[in-house]
């Protein structure tokens, strides 16, 4: 897993709006799921591109925070919340509400783990998925 730089204490990874967090969660998201995908197979770019979209999609990312979330602490439980409840500045195109809000929520999860970098219980949970 990506190890940029220091981890931010969970005190003042709490003070980031979920929406910021998501922001993060949404890049370290793509980057996990096109390093797996560019190191199980053997495709062309353009195949590459149609699986990621798949996966990082607002619809692709609902389904993965549902089957995901009973294994999320009471902790993670809250993060994730705030995250798919939050206002957010915009609204999707390509999926429903629901969709966008949920993965909004798994986005904000991702990039507060990353950030606080408990990367071990990150990699767990995308891996739980599989």
């Amino acid at each position: 897993m990506l190890d940029f730089s220091s981890p931010i204490a969970a005190d003042r990874a709490a003070k980031i709006s979920p929406v910021t967090l998501a922001f993060v969660g949404d890049a370290v998201f793509s980057l996990y799921v096109r390093e797996k995908l560019v190191r199980a197979y053997d495709l062309t770019a353009g195949q590459y591109q149609k699986r990621t979209a798949e996966l990082v999609s607002a619809t692709g990312q609902a389904r993965l925070a549902e089957v995901l979330r009973p294994h999320f602490t009471a902790e993670e439980d809250d993060i994730f919340r705030r995250g798919r409840n939050a206002k957010k500045p915009s609204h999707s195109k390509n999926a429903p509400m629901g969709d966008y809000n949920t993965s909004t929520g798994l986005e904000a999860l991702i990039g507060w783990l990353y950030l606080t970098g408990q990367r071990e219980r990150l990699k767990y949970l995308l891996e739980a998925a599989q």
